[in-house]
């Protein structure tokens, strides 16, 4: 981590995974680490409830980005509200963001490139090239890209460029 701090950060609120989510998503994106870790302590343990010594938060930084992981307990729960788009430039790229982040997470959340990992954060594994198809001023391009799109669960790049340039 560096000194400047970023403006903006995530918070990822879970139940006792904290530390096993940060290290699981620095495990799968390069250029990323974990960085500080706090503990609860004795003072607030009647509002936190939490066993002294065990994890607070987790500072983990993913491609550049500041993120930051709570042991905040039970009451709240990730939704798709909330989203983290990964830009991806080839179908291995997306291959493999998809493989690793669907990973025990819940399928029936798997569709059209979303997804949700094993502890409900909802993802997009999207390529790049989908944003320009949906861009193009030939609205019959667009409508063929987005009627195959929304028929994917995981985003097949080939399939897209097909009907786009067809």
């Amino acid at each position: 981590m560096t000194n400047k701090i970023q403006k903006i950060i995530a918070n990822f609120w879970f139940d006792g995974q904290a530390e096993e989510a940060a290290n699981y998503y620095v495990s799968i994106f390069k250029n990323s680490s974990i960085g500080r870790i706090t503990h609860y302590v004795k003072e607030g343990q009647e509002i936190h409830g939490k066993p002294v010594g065990s994890v607070m938060t987790v500072e983990f930084q993913i491609e550049g980005q500041e993120f930051l992981a709570l042991n905040g307990g039970p009451e709240f729960k990730f939704s798709e509200a909330i989203s983290f788009i990964i830009n991806c430039e080839s179908q291995e790229e997306i291959d493999y963001y998809w493989d690793k982040l669907t990973e025990g997470g819940d399928e029936k959340a798997q569709i059209c490139g979303w997804l949700k990992d094993k502890f409900g954060v909802s993802w997009q594994v999207a390529p790049i090239a989908l944003n320009e198809m949906l861009m193009d001023s030939d609205t019959e391009k667009v409508e063929r890209v987005m009627k195959s799109f929304m028929q994917m669960k995981k985003i097949d790049l080939t399939e897209l460029q097909k009907v786009y340039e067809s």
